[in-house]
């Protein structure tokens, strides 16, 4: 999907990692991998323009940088536009992550202006009461965060916002660290480890990520003082596995996980190979055959290549004829099918990103007495969402404190989307209802009314 930052990305990166890594045997001077702090940084002719802004009718509208040229903007009904600027200093907005001018067209003022005009509505930008921090991890790794709370002096909700694979710095891109507080709930962000000025190296290992986000929970409710109400965790991606598990190692009042997983990693490849022939129109057979080649490079990716070669040499010779396995992607047994032992062997240093590859979060979600809402995409390509809305309907039925929340049509990030003649979805803005059902679970704890057409599949006791 194409899609700019702050992306709703994949619950893992490691087909990223591998294709670099491929990268960088050809050009080793390139020192770091996808997931790193890679260098995104704002546009700086545009970082002026950067805000919440309150319209005449009460409304807002939120401008975000982009790494690139450019700017986006979003609302609270989940529709949002590229804006970039033309030869003649007009902004242009084009649909969602499109090409196309179409809906909208904001129009901003001077730098210093800090104006808006959208869709005839005058707007000016809101002042938030931001305090910039720097705290310790655990294990000693020093984090630059920053709490952002909505005007005034009484106490709020404040979500503490858990990071996807991202490598990209938070303190940047995450885009509710503006518009959470325009609705009332104040926002605690923080530059992962490894990026945006962070110590620490770039890593997928949730228990250490978990670590990070307890610690920024801890410095939130410092910061706030008397300003801290209810205070809870908001994961995204790979943040559903961090979250509930950062919810076990510090007390919180609410947890909020979407378009995550509440199975392991191995599982989300095998699901998505499963989709991927799927999609391509393959039947049963050739699924309980794609099955046997996921068990055999899953088993090869969780012992970090220490079962060796010869099971996944073997998937190889025997399947190498079928036409259906070009059609295999998933999170890396494509890459593993295709590419020479020795390429493996040599980039095998490189891909170690400490991946909890056999994780399985049932044990954190089945202790865990912490309210839980979860988000789902029904039609989502990165984290499928069958087992994982199995799961959570069931613990929800056993008194678990879980919601599920899913929203028709909508592909990773919750995004609505449009699809092309190859299948390539291109988004045309998040789903309605999505925004304020993760605000409404901060500042309440429940869902109330409806959510435009998400389906509330579980509801906790």
């Amino acid at each position: 999907m194409p899609l700019d930052l702050p992306p709703p990305l994949n619950s893992a990166v490691l087909l990223a990692v591998l294709a670099a890594a491929l990268s960088l045997l050809a050009t080793p001077a390139r020192a770091q991998l996808p997931g790193a702090d890679v260098g995104e940084r704002p546009d700086p002719a545009m970082v002026c323009h950067v805000g919440v802004y309150r319209l005449d009718d009460g409304g807002w509208i939120d401008v975000a940088p982009l790494p690139e040229r450019g700017l986006r903007w979003r609302r609270l009904d989940g529709s949002t536009g590229r804006m970039t600027v033309d030869a003649d200093g007009h902004w242009i907005s084009t649909l969602g992550s499109t090409r196309r001018i179409e809906g909208p067209q904001p129009q901003l003022g001077a730098c210093d202006q800090g104006r808006i005009t959208f869709d005839g509505h005058p707007g000016a930008r809101i002042a938030l009461d931001v305090r910039e921090t720097t705290f310790t991890s655990p294990d000693g790794t020093r984090l630059n965060g920053r709490l952002i709370l909505p005007p005034g002096d009484g106490p709020v909700p404040i979500m503490v916002e858990v990071h996807g694979s991202e490598g990209a710095n938070a303190l940047d891109f995450n885009a509710f660290q503006r518009f959470a507080p325009a609705s009332g709930v104040g926002v605690f962000v923080y530059a992962k480890r490894g990026s945006g000025g962070s110590e620490g190296s770039y890593t997928q290992d949730f228990h250490l990520l978990a670590e990070d986000a307890a610690a920024a929970v801890i410095e939130a409710r410092r910061l706030a003082g008397d300003r801290a109400g209810r205070i809870g965790l908001h994961g995204g991606s790979q943040g559903g596995w961090v979250a509930p598990l950062a919810a076990s190692l510090t007390p919180v009042d609410f947890v909020t996980v979407g378009f995550g997983l509440a199975y392991g990693p191995l599982s989300e490849d095998a699901d998505q190979v499963q989709l991927d022939l799927k999609g391509k129109g393959w039947g049963p057979e050739v699924l309980a055959q794609a099955r046997a080649i996921t068990d055999v490079t899953g088993a090869f990716i969780a012992s970090h290549g220490a079962v060796g070669f010869a099971d996944l040499e073997a998937v190889r010779a025997r399947y190498r004829a079928e036409p259906w396995v070009a059609d295999i992607k998933g999170e890396f047994t494509g890459f593993l099918l295709n590419t020479p032992n020795d390429a493996i062997i040599a980039m095998a240093p490189r891909l170690d990103i400490g991946t909890p590859w056999s994780y399985d979060p049932l044990p954190v979600l089945t202790a865990l007495d912490t309210p839980m809402l979860w988000i789902q995409a029904a039609e989502d390509l990165g984290a499928p969402p069958e087992a994982t809305r199995a799961r959570l309907i069931a613990l929800s039925a056993q008194g678990r404190p879980i919601t599920l929340l899913e929203f028709p049509d909508t592909d990773h990030g919750i995004i609505r989307y449009e699809t092309a003649p190859d299948g390539t979805r291109t988004m045309l803005g998040y789903a309605p209802g999505y925004y304020q059902a993760v605000l409404d679970w901060a500042l309440a704890g429940r869902l109330s009314g409806t959510y435009g057409a998400g389906q509330v599949l579980a509801r906790a006791p």
